[in-house]
């Protein structure tokens, strides 16, 4: 659209521009007085050509942005009787489903549903819940996959479920606030929730919930029309941009138009971009040449506009970095602390505050002792500090210390330090990450606790399960003991016994103190075997091992009629380990083992413990332990959740054991694996690391 205007002034100049140089040059001086007024009387003839070109330009501005705003008003209103359609769309539903069947019925609903999605490509699902708010049925657009394949719907109901209470209220449809879903594909969309009551013989049965996508709104609804032109945007009252439509032209100019969308329970501002080319220049010589100079000044000047544009943008882009920086700091948890060169502090972000409960201006500035330093760590940390400061610590270590809140109280603290660079490549300082560990600490401390109490656990478990074992093994001795005590008894109330009687007591006696020490043998092993203490990592002698559970094992396998063999090679070095610990893995090993065979089919109950130096003895590779049975093997199935705590294939087990046994092999470096054996059978094998030579037990 152009303004005629500047096209007929022109041609008037043309035409008066010779009679006028003529006119001029009969009054106007010679030499540089003549000169002066030429270059006056251009300079006006410019000012008054930029005067034209400018008033032609906000002419022709003036009715581009008048058709936009018209435009945007239009778009407004053609939105509003879409969604208008589509409340009555929803509405028509409900009550075919109500005169249909008396009551809404699940599959005709779902039926009817799917064909408004499909003729609604900006519905992404259509949900029927009851008046308690309780999911009866949804379907999904057909159109796409589903919108809650990554964010489950049961997380983003808030919207809708306030939707639904505006809708209650006021007995029509209601708007949710806009939100953003995230889709599989990595990027996201932002929604919309309109919820419709549902009556029936004027009597409220539940809700009609759809979830919009605005950016296909404005794809659908406007695109068509007014997107071919313009660039349509849906924004927030604050600026934000929810979805873009429409054409996106590489014009130089830019025309805003935006409007407000009341809707019931939400406002929208729809927002119309539109982009046209300059107004044509005059088609003239002597305009061309006065337009060429006027090019020239305005180059000048255009130049010099971008230039400030520029350090306008370069300073708003600073400020908007730093304005991001100092709200990215001040939302973060860790705790920032930045000093320079001589240990003086130069900035603490809020987290840090919070974490030590001093105010950023009382700890500006300060210099060692810290004021959150304990008292009686500060030549400790004086001494730290004094390392970093001389560049001797290494950087980005992390190392863990103790502050000190204002009120007194300690707390852990884990410090990350790097060298604070400056743009010219200078250390200017230090800035440091500081992370309060104190929960982590609780929680590996509540860790090791239970873990303790389920490794004790376990071990009780195991003697209960042999408690018929033990009574057994008992039942021996003392049978034993009872029988030459009352032999002894008998020998001794007879008056006319011999001299040889007195030599069959002492032998009697002698039977009873070596069964009462096999009974004590028997019991020690399994007071050693529950007793809780601290794990205590020491080196102990491979074979010691395997002594240690000797008694318990052949208990089990005396019962099973199982063969135990033990294969230790010779000159084994010791092993550190928590004797316990590892006595425990080996017996449930072993266990384990012997009830594999314990089948009737099983015939050559054979038990291999055997223990020899690693594959790669120069590479102190360890020791390696296994324990091999001839039982039925393991099938894929039960290997594949074979370690998962509480999975167990005997009716009377726990499922804690191999579980317990992988987690404490893998404390001591190890690693908990299985095998079959061939002809049959498996092989359980771990190893654990030699003693280093001069060490001694120390508790863990």
């Amino acid at each position: 659209m152009r303004a005629p205007g500047p096209l007929r002034i022109t041609a008037a100049w043309q035409k008066y521009l010779p009679r006028a140089r003529s006119k001029l040059d009969e009054f106007l001086p010679s030499g540089s007085g003549r000169r002066s007024l030429w270059v006056a009387l251009i300079a006006l003839v410019m000012a008054v050509l930029a005067t034209l070109v400018w008033l032609a330009g906000r002419y022709e501005a003036s009715q581009v942005q008048a058709e936009l705003e018209r435009d945007t008003a239009n778009a407004v209103s053609d939105l509003r009787n879409s969604l208008s359609r589509q409340v009555q769309a929803l509405q028509a539903l409900q009550a075919l489903q109500a005169l249909q069947s008396g009551h809404f019925s699940a599959p005709n609903w779902s039926a009817e549903a799917q064909a408004l999605l499909r003729n609604n490509r900006d519905w992404l699902r259509l949900e029927w819940r009851d008046k308690e708010w309780r999911l009866q049925t949804f379907v999904d657009s057909p159109l796409r996959t589903s919108a809650f394949e990554r964010v489950p719907r049961t997380e983003v109901l808030n919207e809708a479920a306030q939707a639904c209470q505006r809708a209650r209220r006021v007995n029509g449809a209601a708007y949710s606030s806009t939100y953003f879903l995230p889709q599989p594909d990595g990027l996201g969309s932002e929604v919309m929730e309109l919820c419709l009551p549902m009556t029936q013989a004027g009597e409220f049965v539940g809700f009609t919930v759809v979830t919009y996508s605005l950016q296909e709104l404005l794809t659908e609804r406007l695109g068509s029309t007014f997107g071919r032109q313009n660039e349509l945007s849906l924004v927030e009252p604050d600026g934000t941009r929810l979805a873009i439509a429409g054409a996106q032209r590489r014009e130089r100019r830019v025309f805003t138009s935006q409007q407000l969308m009341d809707l019931p329970g939400n406002t929208l501002l729809l927002r119309m971009d539109g982009r046209r080319g300059e107004p044509d220049l005059f088609p003239n010589v002597l305009t061309a040449l006065v337009t060429g100079m006027s090019i020239a000044l305005v180059t000048v000047m255009v130049l010099l506009t971008k230039d400030a544009r520029r350090r306008l943008k370069a300073e708003r882009d600073l400020a908007d970095a730093l304005a991001f920086r100092k709200a990215m700091e001040d939302s973060l948890v860790t705790g920032l602390r930045a000093r320079d060169l001589e240990g003086r502090i130069t900035y603490v972000n809020p987290a840090f505050c919070q974490m030590v409960g001093w105010e950023a201006e009382a700890l500006l500035g300060q210099n060692a002792p810290m004021p959150y330093w304990p008292p009686e760590m500060v030549d400790e940390y004086q001494q730290r500090q004094a390392i970093r400061m001389a560049g001797n610590a290494p950087p980005r270590e992390g190392f863990e210390s103790v502050f000190m809140r204002q009120d007194g109280t300690r707390f852990p603290v884990l410090i990350i330090e790097a060298p604070l660079i400056s743009v010219r490549g200078e250390q200017t300082g230090w800035m440091g990450a500081v992370i309060d560990i104190s929960e982590q600490r609780r929680i590996e401390e509540l860790s090791r606790a239970s873990q303790e109490r389920l490794q004790a656990t376990a071990r009780l478990t195991t003697v209960g399960e042999m408690a018929s074992l033990l009574s057994h093994e008992l039942n021996q001795p003392l049978a034993a003991i009872a029988s030459y005590a009352n032999g002894s008894l008998n020998l001794l109330k007879d008056p006319q016994a011999e001299p040889q009687t007195l030599d069959d007591v002492h032998m009697a006696l002698r039977r009873i103190a070596e069964q009462a020490e096999r009974a004590g043998r028997v019991i020690s092993s399994v007071h050693d075997f529950v007793r809780r203490r601290d794990q205590t990592r020491e080196a102990v002698p491979p074979q010691a091992l395997l002594d240690a559970i000797a008694p318990l094992v052949n208990l089990q396998a005396r019962k099973l009629q199982v063969r135990v063999h033990l294969r230790v090679d010779a000159r084994l070095p010791r092993v550190w380990c928590d004797r316990t610990m590892v006595e425990q893995v080996l017996l449930n090993l072993a266990r384990n083992g012997m009830q594999a065979m314990d089948l009737p089919a099983c015939k050559d109950r054979v038990l291999v413990l055997q223990i020899k130096q690693g594959e790669f003895p120069q590479d102190d590779a360890g020791v390696e332990f296994s324990v091999t049975d001839l039982g039925t093997g393991i099938t894929p199935d039960v290997a594949a959740q074979l370690y998962n705590p509480f999975f167990t294939t005997k009716i009377e087990g726990m499922g804690l054991g191999l579980s317990l046994c992988r987690t404490v092999v893998e404390q001591h470096g190890g690693q908990l694996a299985f095998e079959a054996h061939a002809p049959k059978g498996t092989v359980f094998r771990f190893t654990l690391p030699s003693a280093p030579s001069g060490t001694a037990a120390h508790t863990a």
